[in-house]
């Protein structure tokens, strides 16, 4: 089968197409023929080895796994003795970011519980779009941010993968939703029902004296001062992207703010669930969120869309079609 190999850290031309074994499920496997996946942070981060921390798990003189990619959305072609929820012929996607990635390929064996049925009203390219990306917001707004109905959510970088879905997902909360933008992206958060705009090349948001009672950094580079004045005494900050700077800051500075103030600030990393997974399917079919795809690569073109994903100007999500 086709995967994209990749046997050392560095700029995106070191990935490359090669023929590989195609892979023999084990008891507890389903062998995924792959339609679609997606490019996410954490794929950047497993092809970078930056920041420096990663290295400790993802390999720390070359990468531990040799085929990048957690997003799939595709088809069981066969299923090991012990698996229970899926039968040939099922579409499903999930994230394997939690079982060795593999998903830049034609061909992935992996865990029957890192995925869930696909939507139905999606398609494979929409679906592959999903896994990462929402279960970040969906984790970083409940579980981290602690969302309740009413309150006023600030989202910064609502745009692009992870703000999309966290703009569509603060809202099926209840919560009212501010997201920042460029002005190139104000007609999409628009669409998905966002309540306020700011276009941060006109105004910054904290120049209106708003404050929030929850506040998701995606792909920001501000100080944490910034969402420090922009917080409601007992809001929270989660970090979920940007700056290598901002998530040293978040981490280090964000815990002294926590224990000196009435404000909490910390960072975020998300942790693959299928049970989050279902709870996604379900916001989907309903129509309460929908991907957002800017554009799609074939898998040979695969080191040209981490090229522009590196541009930090994505709309919405990066999809690979194999």
């Amino acid at each position: 089968m086709k995967a994209i190999v990749y046997k050392k850290y560095g700029p995106p031309d070191v990935l490359k197409v090669t023929e590989v074994e195609k892979p023999i499920p084990k008891e507890n496997q389903v062998l995924i023929k792959i339609h679609a996946s997606s490019v996410n942070f954490g794929n950047h981060v497993l092809l970078k080895g930056e920041p420096f921390l990663a290295r400790f798990a993802f390999g720390l003189f070359k990468p531990k796994y040799s085929i990048p990619g957690g997003d799939i959305a595709g088809t069981v072609e066969a299923v090991g003795k012990a698996v229970t929820q899926y039968q040939p012929g099922d579409e499903v996607f999930g994230d394997l970011s939690g079982c060795g990635w593999g998903g830049f390929a034609e061909y992935a064996a992996v865990p029957e519980k890192s995925l869930a049925l696909k939507p139905a009203n999606l398609t494979f390219e929409e679906a592959a779009a999903v896994p990462m990306a929402g279960v970040t917001a969906l984790q970083s707004l409940r579980d981290k941010g602690k969302i309740q109905p009413g309150q006023k959510v600030l989202i910064n970088g609502a745009s692009g993968g992870v703000g999309t879905f966290a703009e569509q997902i603060a809202k099926s909360f209840g919560a009212e939703v501010t997201g920042v933008c460029s002005t190139r992206n104000v007609d999409i958060l628009q669409a998905l029902g966002a309540d306020h705009i700011i276009d941060y090349s006109k105004e910054k948001f904290t120049a209106n004296n708003q404050q929030y009672d929850l506040i998701l950094g995606v792909n920001g580079h501000q100080p944490l001062s910034d969402y420090k004045r922009a917080l409601k005494d007992n809001g929270i900050f989660v970090h979920v992207g940007g700056s290598e700077a901002q998530m040293y800051q978040a981490m280090t500075m964000g815990l002294w703010i926590s224990k000196t103030s009435k404000k909490k600030m910390g960072s975020f990393l998300q942790r693959p669930n299928q049970h989050d997974l279902i709870y996604l399917k379900e916001l989907l079919e309903a129509g309460k969120v929908k991907p957002v795809i800017d554009r799609q690569y074939r898998l040979e073109d695969l080191p040209e869309a981490f090229r522009y994903f590196e541009k930090g100007h994505a709309q919405g999500k990066v999809v690979i079609t194999i």
